[in-house]
């Protein structure tokens, strides 16, 4: 275990087991939810199960052998229903997955000429402060959400869910387990949350106090099996798709249109996401930046590339390694243990895809208390600072998106230090990052 450096990252191996069984589990809805939503472009579900799995499996392994850090990777919610909703409805899955590989190849040059990293240590100390609490605020939502304690409404947007059901019950029953958990300094605390709110749940539908509505988003909860070999990515990895675009139909610069969208959300959000998690787990150095920076996210831009080879949408950094975290993962090793997790889901399929979102969510909104703690640190006495914090912790949840939160903040920090003459405090970066930002949004 020397490769990890546990004992100087002050951590154990049971430890950084515990945090990436924990990251694995908060992340394994993605085996089913990804190609649910892919399939929708006429790619074979069954296919794209066995391509998110492998595609999370390399980029977890990546992250921990090139940076060694506890960071999970699998292809990204949002950039998934861009790549099937927008892209693939209008020019097919295979230009969808050529681009994809393209970004990631453009993301190996930026990373190996040190842009990216550019952009990471150019955000101010305060604003990559908001950006730790802004996510805790997002990922919360994300956890209230998959147990059914707030739901969408269409006069509000959003409403409290019916508590008195039984997955909104018992999510709410886990965040008290887990926090008596966490109080009581239980080993694997989170862990031990996820595991016994799903047993409970699986002793509710034996006992039929839950009854399996898919419809209503009620699924199965009890295993069907235990093995089951995973179906061939043949028919949608890059090759394939390579053979079947007819470039005499599809121009270069759509291609290049769907590149850039491609780039940027993935681009700015997982770098919120490395920001948010590096500063809680005290990654970052007093100058706010994060060491083996360009190793991270290095192993983003190889997942990318390799996802899109295996026939999935955009791999990319996933704001549940704050579970881990949480946990106490300080190494590669627990992101190894992440990756590794799955890959035995390939052939587990029938267990790890029954966790239900009211089992996970606890832990997700427990670990957005944790990092919103981070807001004792930003300085909201300077106003050319504190609104561009604030504007970036709300603009996170409420525009279900980390790439947005950055882009309002990025502006408003802008604006306020020029209008205000102080100018002179906004590097080089952050201005031309605004220019592309406004660009952006003109564009939309």
């Amino acid at each position: 275990m020397n490769l990890f450096k546990l004992k100087e990252n002050g951590t154990d191996v049971s430890t950084e087991v515990f945090a990436g069984i924990t990251t694995f589990m908060t992340m394994a809805y993605i085996l089913v939810v990804n190609p649910n939503i892919l399939s929708a472009t006429g790619m074979d579900k069954g296919a794209l199960f066995t391509a998110t799995a492998l595609a999370a499996f390399l980029g977890c392994i990546m992250m921990a052998l090139l940076a060694n850090y506890p960071f999970g990777l699998a292809p990204g919610m949002g950039l998934n229903a861009y790549f099937a909703y927008t892209v693939a409805s209008e020019y097919g899955w295979q230009v969808a997955l050529f681009a994809v590989f393209i970004e990631g190849i453009v993301f190996l040059v930026f990373s190996f000429f040190n842009i990216r990293e550019a952009i990471f240590n150019s955000v101010p100390k305060n604003l990559k402060n908001s950006v730790s609490v802004g996510l805790g605020l997002f990922i919360t939502f994300i956890g209230l959400q998959n147990a059914g304690i707030i739901v969408k409404d269409p006069s509000t947007a959003v409403a409290l869910g019916d508590i008195k059901s039984v997955a909104p019950f018992l999510a709410l029953i886990g965040i008290i387990i887990t926090t008596v958990f966490i109080i009581k300094k239980v080993k694997g605390a989170l862990f031990w949350g996820i595991l016994v709110t799903w047993v409970l749940g699986m002793i509710c539908q034996i006992t039929g106090i839950y009854e399996v509505n898919t419809e209503k988003g009620l699924f199965n909860l009890i295993p069907s099996g235990f093995i089951s070999l995973p179906p061939s990515i043949k028919d949608i990895n890059l090759f394939t798709a390579f053979k079947s675009i007819d470039f005499n139909v599809v121009k270069v610069t759509d291609i290049v249109v769907v590149v850039f969208a491609f780039l940027f959300v993935d681009m700015f959000d997982t770098i919120g996401t490395l920001i948010g998690v590096s500063e809680k787990a005290n990654f970052l150095d007093k100058n706010g930046k994060l060491p083996k920076l360009k190793q991270a996210l290095l192993a983003d831009a190889v997942a990318t590339t390799a996802g899109a080879m295996l026939g999935t949408s955009t791999t990319t950094t996933f704001v549940e390694s704050a579970s881990g975290v949480a946990e106490g993962g300080r190494t590669g090793l627990t992101s190894m243990v992440t990756g590794l997790l799955f890959l035995v889901a390939l052939i587990f399929s029938p267990i790890f895809i029954v966790i239900p979102g009211f089992a996970t969510a606890p832990t997700l909104i427990i670990v957005g208390l944790f990092m919103i703690e981070n807001v004792v640190n930003i300085d909201f006495s300077d106003y050319t600072e504190g609104l561009p914090a604030f504007i970036t912790i709300v603009m996170m949840p409420f525009a279900y998106s980390i790439a947005d939160g950055l882009v309002f903040g990025f502006l408003s920090y802008v604006f306020l230090k020029l209008l205000t003459g102080r100018g002179k405090e906004v590097s080089r970066v952050m201005y031309i990052l605004s220019v592309l930002f406004i660009i952006k949004l003109l564009l939309e």
